[in-house]
């Protein structure tokens, strides 16, 4: 769809890839649930598990066109979504360069399962660009890369990445969950391959898993030779639901932006608060790169308390904000990573990265911003007494 880049974003998330209902003129795309659909006569032979039936192809649109690339991929998964795009691009005797911090499960995938099929891979000391230069070797096919990054809130320069990866005829690869396509656009750096846990920002309310791919036509048709093999497609009714959830998601992702930059910067101001991590920061260690390649600054923020403040207690003590295993919906949640989403690390590898015990992890939500710091200042009271 050529007019695609002359659309607003809102535009866009409401009425890309929508499919028509010719025969009663609903507002909203019909949901096609049908898993078995007739091939004589017909070009396209449609079934669940290709990945390409009237509802997934449709809405792949929209995500191809909130990432300005030509094509889109549904998953059942996040994880579904980074596996398949890695296992599509590497093979026995191949290597891959990771950074340093990234999702607990991307690498636990990596560590667990990576030498089974013989591939090699190197994890860099840290987010300097030389550092990912240090790993590459001749047998390097990808790099792979998460910003701002989970748990910290590290930002990697895109650009330089994706400058090195074309100097060496490597493909890149960016989980680009946290900052989601509202936030950043790594295509104009020059990221080959756009993957998301659309159970975060693109679903939004915490009723829905998913995954995302987009990418250029031929990435897209190489990943997609290999999903059909290893099954991770989506139902219908999720992909119906996810459209629902992306046609606002310009606006809630503004909304919680700006509110955890508010939150970030209470917090930062706050006596019982050790450091806070959010690029939008000036006293993160990134912000001016982040300020270069995000549009806003994304709804996740963490934070440590005060050794003598037990994290654990502080979020059974809180009432609005919920203690939860995930992020990004509407309403504000928090979790200590050591035991959710890098609980599959161990103590040490925590450590390297630099996930303390008391780090909790703060999903801002669209809630007014005072109400949120009521209830933190409530939670701390009881917490210390």
């Amino acid at each position: 769809m050529n007019t695609k880049q002359k659309l607003g974003i809102n535009t866009i998330c409401t009425h890309v890839g929508e499919i028509k209902d010719e025969q009663f003129k609903g507002a909203i795309s019909p949901i096609y649930m049908s898993t078995s659909y007739q091939f004589d006569n017909v070009d396209v032979k449609r079934y669940p598990r290709y990945f390409n039936t009237p509802n997934q192809e449709a809405l792949c649109k929209k995500i191809a066109a909130l990432e300005k690339t030509e094509s889109g991929l549904l998953f059942g998964s996040g994880m579904a979504a980074i596996s398949t795009s890695l296992l599509a691009f590497l093979q026995k005797g191949d290597h891959v360069v990771l950074q340093e911090t990234l999702y607990g499960g991307t690498y636990n995938f990596v560590v667990e399962e990576f030498d089974k099929f013989g591939i090699e891979y190197s994890f860099t000391n840290s987010l300097a660009i030389e550092d990912f230069e240090k790993e590459i070797q001749q047998n390097t096919r990808v790099i792979f890369i998460e910003t701002p990054s989970n748990p910290l809130l590290r930002v990697v320069d895109i650009k330089s990445v994706a400058s090195l990866a074309k100097q060496h005829g490597i493909i890149t690869m960016i989980d680009n969950t946290f900052a989601s396509p509202i936030n950043q656009t790594p295509v104009d750096f020059g990221i080959d391959i756009m993957i998301h846990s659309a159970t975060k920002y693109m679903g939004g309310h915490s009723d829905i898993l998913a995954g995302a791919v987009a990418a250029s036509e031929e990435h897209v048709q190489r990943i997609w030779n290999l999903a059909k093999n290893l099954g991770g497609s989506l139902s219908d009714f999720t992909v119906w639901m996810l459209e629902r959830s992306l046609k606002t998601m310009n606006l809630r992702v503004k909304r919680q932006s700006k509110n955890a930059l508010k939150m970030a910067k209470y917090l930062e101001k706050n006596e019982h608060i050790a450091r806070v991590y959010y690029p939008g920061l000036k006293s993160h260690t990134n912000y001016e790169l982040a300020k270069s390649q995000m549009k806003y600054f994304g709804g996740m923020l963490s934070f440590e308390l005060q050794e003598e403040i037990d994290a654990m207690t502080f979020q059974r003590n809180l009432k609005l904000i919920k203690p939860s295993m995930s992020l990004a919906g509407v309403e504000s949640t928090v979790l200590s990573p050591t035991q959710t989403s890098h609980a599959l690390l161990s103590p040490e590898e925590r450590a390297k990265q630099g996930i303390k015990d008391g780090l909790i992890r703060f999903s801002v939500g669209i809630e007014e911003t005072k109400d949120l710091i009521k209830d933190i200042e409530q939670a701390l009271q009881k917490t210390i007494q």
